[in-house]
């Protein structure tokens, strides 16, 4: 998938592999972090590579800000619309447990360009409440 970019005057983004997620801050690589999925890829790693994920997920859970952004709605989910043949409520289970069992949120934003936008408004809020807490 193509990266976001942002506007660079609000926050620095890092442009490197993190220790969690696909997007975090400069300075705040162990606190704050984004983990985007298209949906397709959001239901195969639910589905298919479960294990792998949870380890991404424990990592996550030790975040003080953590998520998963879904570049696809719920209501694309309840619709089946993506392919493999899992079961809508199987994904939709999932998505419940990542939030519940591992208290990491997931978002599911629609499309690429709202899932961006969403990503650049976490950051930036992750950054002013870090910054005020200092």
């Amino acid at each position: 998938m193509e990266p976001y970019s942002f506007d660079p005057k609000r926050f620095v983004v890092v442009r490197k592999a993190l220790p969690a997620g696909d997007y975090s801050l400069v300075g705040m690589e162990q606190r704050v972090a984004v983990e985007r999925k298209s949906l397709q890829d959001f239901v195969q790693t639910v589905i298919r590579s479960r294990r792998r994920f949870q380890n991404e997920l424990r990592r996550l859970q030790g975040y003080e800000h953590a998520c998963v952004v879904v570049e696809g709605s719920l209501r694309d989910v309840l619709d089946g619309r993506y392919t493999g043949g899992a079961h809508p409520n199987s994904v939709l289970g999932a998505a419940v447990s990542i939030c519940v069992d591992w208290g990491v949120p997931v978002f599911f934003c629609g499309d690429r360009q709202t899932a961006r936008q969403f990503v650049e408004a976490y950051l930036d809020r992750s950054a002013r409440t870090n910054e005020s807490e200092l």
